[in-house]
This record gives structure tokens, sequence and C-alpha cells, in this order.
């Protein structure tokens, strides 16, 4: 759904002349291709937007660098490539929904927890890594084990 959606806006960014946009799409799809090389298969709608997210995370990197070695046009750029991009990613739930699905996940595997609290990490990204960005999963658990 996601894929399709990119391949149908990419044909009316032709259309419509927005290079911008034709070349941020044809590298998400791209991507998404040598992911799917990869693995020798289609990307289902989770795999595919944890290639966006992946995407989403190196930009943020590269603008970041831009801006610290104070080239703003660059870092400019890169924003509108994000703004792009971000379009196609769900939205992620709240912190307090995040940390509501957490305590279900530590409650669910509470014996794993109870013997090592480190180990839940893991668990809970894997679970829950297609409602928020894995970061964010850690930064929260690792908050709540510390209270």
């Amino acid at each position: 759904m996601i894929k399709k959606k990119i391949q149908d806006d990419q044909i009316v960014a032709m259309k419509s002349g927005d290079r911008q946009t034709v070349e941020v799409l044809r590298y998400i799809l791209a991507q998404i291709k040598n992911k799917e090389v990869d693995k020798k298969e289609e990307l289902n709608e989770e795999e595919i937007v944890n290639v966006l997210r992946r995407q989403a995370k190196e930009l943020n990197e590269s603008i970041e660098a831009f801006e610290k070695g104070g080239r703003p046009e660059l870092a400019g750029e890169y924003k509108k490539q994000l703004v792009i991009l971000l379009t196609y990613l769900p939205q992620e739930i709240s912190d307090e929904e995040l940390q509501q699905e957490i305590n279900k996940v530590i409650a669910a595997h509470q014996d794993i927890y109870q013997q090592n609290s480190r180990a839940i990490i893991g668990i809970c990204v894997k679970e829950l890594r297609s409602k928020a960005d894995p970061s964010r999963i850690t930064r929260l658990l690792m908050a709540s084990q510390t209270k």
C-alpha cells in the first residue's frame, strides 16, 4: 500500500514537473527494491516502514552534520527531502500510549524482565517497531527503569 502510493505519487510528480519530489521518491523506491532483492521477496508494509524510517534517520543525521559544518543551504535541501519522505511514514503514537504499550510488553515478559531488565529492550523494540521509532522506545524504557 505504501509502495503503491509512492509509485503513484512519483507519476503525479513526473507529470507536474516536480523534479525534487521525483528524485526523492525514486531514491526511496530504489532503497525498497534493494531490500527486496536482498530478501528475494517483496517487502511487507512493516518492512517498508522500516526502510523509510532508516532513510529518515540518515537524512536527519545529514541535516545535523551540514548545520554543524556551516552549510545551511545543504541542510535546507535535506530538510525538504525529509518532509517529502515523512509524508509516507505512519503517524507515531504519543509517549503516553507508547509507555502503556511498553508496560504491556514488560508484563507479558515479566520473567525475562526480572532476570535482566536490559533484555526487555530488544523485545520491546521488536514488538513496537511499527508503532514508534526504536530510539524513542529505548529512551522511554531507560527513563522508566531509572524511576
